[in-house]
């Protein structure tokens, strides 16, 4: 049996901790490819989403560089915890390019945000399954991980929890994580 160590009322004060985001490499220069820089880096302050908004506005950017962009925007506006914002800047990015594992994530880490955990994992699935940058693929178990604790099931947040922390041994927040579960046998 698993169990999750925290009752819920204190779970909801952990779910506030912003969830992890997976950014898009955007290459070929100009204002897509700093705007891509920025997200990567972890930049969220307006004036380098600045870049995305000249990027998507003037620069002449095929489907996945302009779909990349948007993912790169949505990153920044997640930072600061502006959720449908950037909730929309993911939809307009899946418009664009309907395989875009990282707009799926992203858009996940958004609904988890607003709270809307069950809506949430159905994106986070898919993202997981049409797969990510190996160095973004821990977030998005995490990500999918407190998506389960928000709907309750915390065997399946402890798997992934899990297997963030394989993925990445060196990241603290999934070790953190798993010292609140306790593992028992029925």
């Amino acid at each position: 049996m698993f169990r999750c160590a925290v009752p819920f009322a204190i779970l909801c004060t952990l779910m506030s901790a912003p969830a992890a985001f997976a950014s898009v490499t955007v290459l070929g220069g100009g204002f897509a490819e700093a705007c891509s820089r920025y997200a990567i880096v972890g930049y969220s302050d307006l004036r380098f989403e600045a870049e995305c908004n000249r990027a998507l506005e003037d620069e002449m950017l095929d489907r996945k560089d302009r779909a990349g962009t948007f993912v790169n925007r949505g990153v920044m506006k997640l930072r600061r915890r502006e959720w449908e914002s950037a909730k929309r800047d993911f939809d307009a990015a899946l418009k664009m390019k309907p395989d875009l594992g990282e707009a799926f994530v992203n858009r996940g880490a958004a609904l988890i945000g607003l709270r809307r955990f069950a809506e949430g994992l159905p994106d986070l699935n898919r993202g997981i399954e049409i797969g990510i940058e190996p160095t973004e693929m821990p977030k998005a178990y995490y990500n999918r991980a407190m998506a389960y604790e928000g709907v309750g099931d915390s065997k399946s947040a402890y798997f992934d929890y899990l297997k963030a922390q394989a993925l990445s041994p060196e990241w603290q927040a999934p070790k953190d994580e798993l010292a609140r579960f306790t593992v028992s046998r029925p």
